[in-house]
């Protein structure tokens, strides 16, 4: 007797619980380091992000009789929300940014699956936008706050400074002195903001921009879980060897927006062709966890190696026009969010050949 069952029929050996149990992992140690350098804040604000994330997933399903809490997806998008939050932001903030994600970029769609966008990065754009100024005011890491540059210039005495220091980020700094008429390069630009002594010395021996080598280690402003490139790297790396994710996005994505910055990135400073700073602007913001964490979501990115490829190069592409010529000083969450619409025109155009599938007009010349 042949039993007939629906597909599919080669089942492999990761489940979605474990796929976003996983990603977690890969998360925790930039987490970890955004709450070290930030204090308890950050550690607040992660906590507050998965549990109303949870929360909401919860409430969901027991209204609609979908019970999908255990498979850790909304712990994904609560952790995603927090490490995009700036360490001081009113709890109330990451509370609906969370809530946001699950119910309408999420559960609106169809749950798990379904959703056109990143769940993440709906909510973190809708609080950006709602609440700008929150959004952008960011402190100074304990690592940058114990330098000595910091406390001679704040004339604190016997190193004794503040739980929190306000900083902006190498990008606010550089997007503010952009529309100030100030040219120049990046470094220079930067030159008087804190950078710790480790960086300059590393600096000058490899002959690169201190502040990217701050930025690289998590020595800098920003959101809590973006700060640390490498840890943040390392993260992506444990997926890629558990398989989680491709290499392609990352690479593509990263790749693009660092050759458009090397050819263009000079020319907003006043600077010609091939000037542009390149570490620092791939290190600094929120690219690293952007193309490693949330532009490689399996629902909102296209479906063949071709379209993934494509996909990147226009999250870089759109990244640097909105970093360089936009009136932000980050567009990595637009960014995606513009390729996350453009996956199912993309998906209908570039698709994977049938084996076997013969054009029709390639058939009849054959027959002829």
């Amino acid at each position: 007797m042949i039993k007939v069952r629906t597909s599919p029929h080669i089942h492999g050996p990761l489940s979605t619980d474990k796929s976003m149990l996983y990603v977690i992992i890969a998360l925790l140690p930039a987490t970890l380091w955004g709450i070290y350098v930030f204090g308890l804040s950050a550690l607040i604000t992660v906590l507050v992000s998965v549990a109303s994330a949870v929360l909401a997933e919860y409430l969901l399903g027991k209204v609609s009789k979908e019970y999908t809490i255990n498979d850790y997806s909304a712990i994904v998008t609560g952790l995603l929300i927090g490490m995009n939050m700036p360490p001081q932001i009113p709890f109330y903030i990451p509370v609906l940014a969370s809530f946001f994600a699950i119910a309408v970029v999420k559960w609106t769609f169809g749950g798990l699956g379904a959703n056109w966008a990143n769940p993440a990065i709906g909510g973190r754009i809708f609080v950006f936008f709602s609440f700008t100024s929150q959004m952008s005011a960011f402190s100074l890491p304990r690592t940058l706050m114990g330098s000595a540059d910091v406390i001679s210039r704040a004339g604190y005495a016997n190193h004794i400074v503040p739980d929190a220091f306000s900083g902006a980020t190498p990008l606010s700094v550089l997007k503010t002195g952009l529309s100030m008429g100030m040219t120049g390069d990046q470094y220079n630009l930067l030159n008087g903001r804190p950078v710790t002594d480790f960086a300059s010395k590393i600096g000058e021996v490899l002959g690169i921009n201190p502040f990217a080598v701050d930025a690289f280690f998590g020595n800098t402003a920003g959101c809590i879980g973006e700060v640390s490139a490498l840890l943040l790297i390392l993260g992506g790396l444990f997926l890629l060897y558990k398989g989680i994710i491709a290499w392609r996005i990352p690479v593509c994505f990263i790749g693009s927006f660092g050759i458009l910055a090397w050819i263009f990135g000079g020319v907003p400073y006043g600077n010609g062709l091939f000037s542009g700073e390149i570490l620092l602007p791939i290190f600094s913001g929120g690219l690293m966890l952007g193309a490693i964490f949330m532009a490689t979501d399996w629902v909102t990115t296209p479906t063949t190696p071709a379209g993934e490829i494509i996909f990147a190069i226009g999250c870089g592409f759109f990244t640097f026009l909105l970093r360089y010529f936009g009136s932000l000083p980050e567009g990595v969450s637009l960014a995606i969010l513009l390729m996350n619409m453009m996956t199912p025109t993309i998906d209908r155009y570039v698709k994977v050949k049938k084996f076997g599938f013969v054009k029709p007009e390639k058939k009849a010349k054959e027959a002829k």
